[in-house]
């Protein structure tokens, strides 16, 4: 495998628990590989609260955070964000504020909101309808307040889905690059699930630097084909920018949007299905937000003969989000009951 190393990463605080497990599931594979076989990257395991695949893009963020000085960090997304909530638990460790710009009004405390609220996050509440680029401007608003307190607060895009943060990925395809060769893997297909398009922009980049012969997979959970390709695209060219030192070739995306189902933070009853299947082959949890539309896409495709990778081994990113499945606990019983 003619994977190397980058050997000038930019600063991070050391906050993952890294690597992470990386194992076969024999009986998933069996169930739904089709002659292929699935493993499991376990980032959902990646430590600081189980904040899964954020905490890896935080490093990146937070060092840079701390390097220029700020005390506060703001962040934005859903009332049940995996992002803020990590971002709140960064903010702890680290001994920083944190404000969490959430769609969504105050309710019944469970899930990632539940700890957003332990971590001791600052919250403001905005419509459910508010817009990606409205969002911009929250954050925006946001950075002058703390600024008239006195405070310097670093405004950190939804989902770290940035040219810093899309670091955190780079640096895991490295980390793969050694798990596959640990296991003789020779190609693979990387599959995860898309929602900010950092994650994505990461693994495509990480998988041109290292060199590794991998297809990145990526599932989308919201948003278009389209929306994605270029998202990652552009986090890419944005690091270009800042690094001369980088190829100026463009990065490789293949997007799937044919699971998305009735749309972000909502599955349908197939994906519940899967998730409860899944635990109880293989003692692993997802949720119906990310990873479950996610895995349940590779295994529809996969027997639909439709899947965009002739690779033998799959190799399923699990990036985290166990937090998210607690609001659904009445789907998940309807699933559980259907069996």
């Amino acid at each position: 495998m003619g994977h190397r190393a980058i050997i000038d990463y930019p600063r991070r605080e050391l906050l993952a628990v890294l690597p992470s497990p990386f194992h076969l599931l024999t009986r998933a594979s069996a169930r739904w590989g089709r002659g292929r076989r699935i493993w499991c990257k376990r980032d959902d395991l990646t430590g600081s609260l189980l904040t899964g695949n954020k905490v890896r893009k935080l490093e990146f963020i937070a060092a840079e955070a701390l390097d220029a000085g700020y005390s506060v960090l703001v962040t934005a997304g859903a009332l049940q964000s995996n992002h803020c909530r990590a971002t709140a638990a960064v903010a702890a460790q680290l001994g920083l504020r944190c404000e969490l710009i959430l769609r969504g009004e105050e309710q019944e405390l469970s899930g990632n909101y539940l700890l957003s609220k332990m971590l001791n996050a600052d919250i403001t509440y905005v419509s459910k309808a508010t817009t990606g680029d409205e969002m911009t401007t929250h954050l925006v608003s946001a950075e002058a307040r703390w600024a008239s307190r006195g405070e310097k607060a670093l405004t950190i895009p939804i989902g770290g889905s940035d040219e810093t943060g899309i670091w955190g990925y780079i640096s895991a395809v490295e980390e793969l690059a050694v798990d596959m060769a640990r296991c003789d893997l020779q190609r693979t297909a990387i599959v995860h699930a898309t929602g900010s398009g950092g994650t994505q922009a990461g693994l495509n980049a990480g998988v041109l630097l290292h060199d590794v012969p991998a297809d990145v997979i990526s599932y989308a959970v919201c948003d278009d084909e389209a929306y994605f390709n270029e998202k990652a695209q552009q986090d890419w060219d944005n690091l270009r920018a800042k690094r001369s030192d980088l190829p100026t070739k463009p990065i490789k995306t293949q997007t799937v949007d044919s699971y998305i189902g009735p749309g972000y933070g909502r599955a349908g009853s197939e994906v519940f299905d899967t998730l409860t299947e899944l635990a109880a082959l293989e003692g692993i949890a997802l949720d119906p937000v990310y990873t479950g539309k996610a895995f349940h896409g590779l295994i529809a495709d996969l027997e639909a003969g439709t899947f965009r990778s002739d690779a033998s081994d799959i190799i399923f990113v699990h990036t985290g989000g166990v937090f998210g499945i607690f609001p659904h606990a009445s789907a998940v019983k309807a699933a559980l009951d259907s069996e």
